[in-house]
């Protein structure tokens, strides 16, 4: 029973790597086409984004590493598996999503201090950059639905970057379009500040999924574990509910239950009940119940901290 869920989430880890090598494949060839747009133009926005590129490829590096880390079979020295590697890489990603949105302030900086120079912008720069877009396009949504398809945060927080490079490109676009059309040098300059701002936003939507995990953060409404353990029959009373972890994930629970038994046989079989059930409603589930008297009475059955 124990080495199918395993196998499962062994497979889920490899689909995971699958999905990073293909991102770091485009990522690079993606960084290497808008730095030579850049070049050839002397677009620094181009340039910045071209940078934009090199830490999506960074970032699907960085899963790719944290993924190989994450295996959340527990060993001796990680009883509790090693899932928050992949919350750590998910930090990693925001944090070159930080860095992005600054490098655009800066680049959008040094051009008003140089007084908007003219850039040199022909119709094959917007090809090449309207290619790059389309892979960026389709690279994101790939990644939205595989982060979907395996509940995986690293996936979807790799899938928002994408994205935002989605949004930059554009962004480039818009400017260098007005700079070969209309002359307009200082339209990609005001356009990218809003859009660095939008970045600072998705980091702080990555950092808002990501912390709770790693700290710890309540998983699951002790109410509705209560609720799903006083379901089998047996359970009299359940209290000092806690849950950690990731809700279709990998969820820890630990609980205080009073049951209707006599022996310890009956009452550990009500026990692997109450598991079950809750694997089936929340699982994957790694639950811990500490088993108490008859004549015991708590009314509480949220955890408390107060008892040991």
């Amino acid at each position: 029973m124990a080495a199918g869920p395993d196998r499962d989430r062994s497979d889920r880890r490899t689909a995971v790597r699958r999905v990073l090598v293909t991102a770091l494949v485009i990522n690079l060839a993606m960084s290497l086409l808008k730095l030579t747009v850049g070049l050839i133009s002397g677009s620094l926005a181009v340039i910045a984004d071209a940078m934009h590129s090199a830490t999506d490829a960074l970032s699907s590096l960085t899963g790719l590493i944290t993924n190989r880390l994450s295996d959340p079979r527990p060993d001796r020295d990680h009883p509790y598996g090693h899932h928050k590697y992949e919350g750590i890489g998910a930090l990693g990603i925001a944090g070159f999503i930080l860095f992005t949105a600054l490098e655009i302030l800066l680049r959008a900086g040094e051009r008003l201090l140089d007084g908007l120079p003219a850039i040199r912008v022909t119709s094959n720069e917007l090809v090449l950059l309207l290619i790059a877009l389309g892979f960026n396009l389709l690279l994101a949504a790939y990644e939205h639905d595989q982060g979907r398809r395996l509940n995986s945060a690293l996936l979807k927080a790799d899938a928002q970057h994408a994205a935002s490079d989605v949004w930059t490109t554009v962004v480039i676009l818009i400017g260098m379009s007005g700079a070969l059309f209309f002359d307009v040098n200082w339209l990609d300059v005001a356009l990218a500040i809003p859009m660095a701002l939008l970045l600072i936003r998705v980091c702080w939507s990555v950092l808002k999924r990501t912390l709770p995990w790693l700290v710890d953060h309540i998983a699951i409404a002790p109410e509705s574990i209560h609720a799903e353990a006083m379901q089998v029959a047996g359970v009299l009373n359940c209290h000092d509910i806690a849950s950690r972890g990731v809700l279709g994930q990998q969820v820890f629970i630990d609980m205080h239950m009073i049951v209707e038994a006599d022996d310890l046989r009956t009452a550990h079989r009500i026990t692997e009940l109450v598991e079950d059930r809750l694997d089936q409603r929340f699982g994957p589930v790694r639950c811990t119940i500490h088993l108490e008297p008859k004549d015991y009475v708590e009314q509480e059955i949220t955890y408390s901290g107060t008892h040991g």
